[in-house]
């Protein structure tokens, strides 16, 4: 151990010398679609504006996968130079002593240029950053104006009470789907305890220890579980299952939906599948009456330095990092996938190129709101263990419930019971460890 911590500290002090020769370098990513598209238009870019460092970005299909796959290549010795690991998995990269802390690798870079809400969740208590924010988004809400206006709803609701109000107007009037979700956690639990204040887990969401317990079967949180559940037995909420067009987004897309939360970077595809029919709206997630609004959350991924590799890979990394953190290249995968600028420079640059009003800008500029609202212990992040896991035990046991065949409450109580035994095993795999 003591060997690869020299080794280490032996790479790091290299990125900066400029001493490293020529060198290829992988990076791995789990973004498919329209984003992958934009990540290889990214690389040979890259590639062709110098003729020193060859980048080869290589897509595995999901995010889990990547970050399974690196975590057993550096095992083996062969790890990718460059990870993209989406924000789940940060704390389970943040132990496997895989990655080296990137403010420490490049103590050079302006780390203070990216904004709080985009940095936060990947940042240690102490303030290190460990890993490159890349392609980020949060949670906005998206309307259909058009078929709100039909059924009598003149504003855009902004708390829960108005959407079930427009709902029940919506349904009244013939929309057979008046607000669609696909019920999956970082909409409709995460998301939502984040900007309501509340904590899912004790510890400040984990970031306190690894002796956390699940707390989120009680309180708002609960109350908006039973509440979505009551509203689908109403016939205001569809999951996908229950649309036409199998998913929630392509349902509000296509007109069947009126209403939806989803990712600003869905704003793009929202705007060209309704192309002029409808008028689209999009603004903040709705809040419960009484409540202060709070941040929401970052998703998707960052990108992290991988131990086990030369000077000259390393300097290669860090030119390739440098290259995608130039605004150009932000706002190039923003216009190509409605992912927000993650730093003040790219921002003013939007603002200087007077875009900030085209339809590709419009959701990132409020999904940089929303990150930016007043945050609390309970809105900075989730550094929970086998944080995947639970999310997958979460939407076995809340679909469950969604079906008949248990009371939300009952679903929330296993979804604890099986939460806290995750987190007890996790901890027991890093006994000894101290979090970052």
């Amino acid at each position: 151990m003591k060997q690869r911590t020299l080794a280490t500290a032996v790479a790091v002090a290299m990125l900066g010398t400029g001493a490293a020769q020529a060198a290829g370098i992988e990076f791995w990513y789990g973004n498919t679609g329209k984003p992958e598209e934009a990540i290889q238009a990214a690389c040979a870019a890259f590639n062709k504006s110098q003729d020193k460092d060859k980048v080869t970005c290589v897509g595995q299909g999901s995010y889990e996968v990547a970050m399974q796959k690196a975590i057993a290549a550096f095992r083996a010795g062969n790890a990718p130079a460059l990870l993209q690991v989406f924000d789940a998995g940060t704390l389970d990269i943040m132990l496997s002593d895989a990655a080296i802390p990137l403010s420490e690798a490049l103590p050079d870079v302006k780390w203070d240029d990216y904004i709080s809400g985009a940095k936060s969740y990947y940042q240690a208590s102490d303030g290190r950053l460990f890993s490159q924010p890349y392609n980020a988004s949060t949670l906005v809400f998206y309307t259909n104006k058009t078929l709100l206006e039909k059924a009598g709803v003149a504003k855009t609701p902004q708390t829960w009470e108005e959407v079930v109000d427009a709902a029940r107007k919506l349904k009244a009037s013939g929309v057979a789907c008046p607000y669609g979700t696909n019920a999956e956690p970082w909409i409709i639990f995460e998301q939502f305890a984040a900007r309501h204040g509340e904590p899912i887990a004790t510890k400040n969401n984990g970031y306190g220890g690894l002796d956390a317990e699940y707390v989120f079967n009680k309180g708002l949180i609960a109350k908006h579980m039973q509440d979505l559940k009551a509203w689908r037995d109403e016939g205001l909420v569809r999951l996908d299952v229950d649309t036409k067009a199998g998913k929630f987004v392509s349902a509000f897309t296509s007109g069947e939906c009126a209403m939806m939360e989803g990712s600003s970077g869905s704003y793009t595809t929202a705007l060209a599948g309704l192309g002029g029919r409808y008028e689209l709206t999009v603004s903040l997630a709705p809040m419960y009456a009484g409540h202060e609004r709070h941040n929401t959350l970052v998703g998707g991924g960052s990108i992290w330095l991988m131990k086990g590799h030369s000077d000259e890979e390393n300097a290669a990394s860090k030119a390739f990092l440098d290259f995608l953190r130039q605004p150009v290249q932000q706002l190039a995968l923003t216009e190509a996938t409605g992912y927000v600028p993650v730093t003040q420079s790219a921002l003013d640059s939007v603002r200087a190129s007077g875009k900030q009003d085209q339809p590709a800008f419009k959701a990132a500029a409020l999904g940089i709101e929303s990150l930016n609202e007043p945050a609390t212990p309970a809105s900075r992040g989730i550094r929970l263990g086998f944080y995947t896991q639970f999310r997958a035990g979460w939407t076995e046991e809340v679909q469950k419930a969604f079906n008949g065949e248990q009371t939300m409450q009952q679903a929330l109580d296993n979804a604890k019971t099986r939460g806290d035994e995750l987190l007890k095993r996790f901890a027991a795999t890093y006994s000894g460890a101290k979090l970052p």
